[in-house]
């Protein structure tokens, strides 16, 4: 255990292994969205309950440390005003029981400064807990991409909260958190799907920043109340990276109208910048070099050493 001990502290040293128990972007529990359906209980252990004490739930979040969450900018039109927000982690149900879960006030809201609205992109905002959340099988973060990350045409995401189920239909009964599977479109695909019968009022420019997702015929679409909330895709160990933050659409499910998302990857030095710790999926576990040189004589050496104990 000691030769583990030291192997894990000089690859950690040299930035090329993490050594610790908590793994972002993990399903610990195997066991609306317009279109979707009921997601089992603790499925999802990122996502977050963004409420206010006067209008309740609002928007959509995820865990990315113990005290940061990640969500949109629109969902704090006022980011120095933050006393009525309350984040529920690890919880399930909107109107049911959640024994798992946990409550926090907010400390502070960090936004790009070059926000203003939505469709004109920065759409992402860094939600900094006034206490931190505690890990478990129902709480875990969600792994951010590095900048480099590419979701390609076609990757099947999954989309989740508690937002309407369809253009003005809240969600009923309990309020279970929802899910829905729907493939990543490409920025010129998107474009071009809202310039068919483009909005007079509202036309929309698909920005380097966003990224869409869905189906040109519709169907299957975030909605209102699901701001803030993920585009998470699996990788191929399992692991699950948030492509991209609920951020508009005109209208939910609707036919060349997907769902339009901050693209995460396009926000890693500014999220790097607020919270320098946090690791980004893709930056660890390319050994090259003198890197690779130092690991094979490390674990010579911790070869030897442990044969001849």
């Amino acid at each position: 255990m000691k030769i583990l001990g030291l192997y894990c502290a000089v690859l950690s040293s040299i930035g090329i292994l993490t050594c610790t128990a908590q793994q972002c972007g993990r399903q610990q529990l195997q066991n609306r969205i317009v279109g979707g359906f009921d997601a089992e209980d603790g499925a999802w252990p990122w996502q977050v309950d963004i409420q206010t004490q006067s209008s309740g739930h609002i928007c959509g979040g995820t865990i990315i440390a113990e005290e940061w969450v990640l969500s949109a900018a629109h969902c704090f039109p006022n980011p120095y005003d933050i006393s009525s927000y309350i984040i529920y982690a690890g919880r399930h149900q909107l109107n049911g029981w959640n024994p798992f879960q946990s409550s926090h006030r907010i400390r502070r809201v960090v936004i790009p400064p070059e926000y203003s609205d939505p469709q004109e992109g920065d759409d992402i905002a860094l939600v900094q807990l006034d206490t931190g959340v505690v890990f478990s099988d129902r709480i875990q973060p969600i792994c951010l991409p590095n900048a480099n990350m590419f979701f390609p045409t076609g990757m099947r995401c999954t989309i989740t909260g508690w937002g309407n189920i369809r253009d003005g239909v809240s969600l009923q009964g309990a309020g279970t958190l929802q899910q829905v599977t729907v493939p990543i479109i490409s920025r010129s695909s998107c474009q071009s799907m809202y310039n068919v019968n483009p909005s007079t009022t509202d036309p929309v420019d698909i920005m380097s920043d966003m990224i869409c997702a869905g189906h040109q015929e519709g169907g299957k679409d975030s909605c209102q109340g699901d701001s803030g909330g993920p585009l998470v895709c699996p990788m191929v160990n399992g692991t699950w990276v948030q492509a991209g933050i609920v951020s508009f659409g005109l209208g939910c499910a609707r036919a060349n109208r997907p769902g339009v998302y901050s693209k995460v990857s396009s926000f890693t030095s500014f999220i790097e910048s607020h919270i320098p710790q946090l690791r980004l999926y893709g930056n660890a576990g390319r050994i090259r070099g003198a890197a690779a040189t130092m690991l094979a004589s490390i674990l010579t050496v911790l070869v030897v050493a442990h044969v001849l104990r």
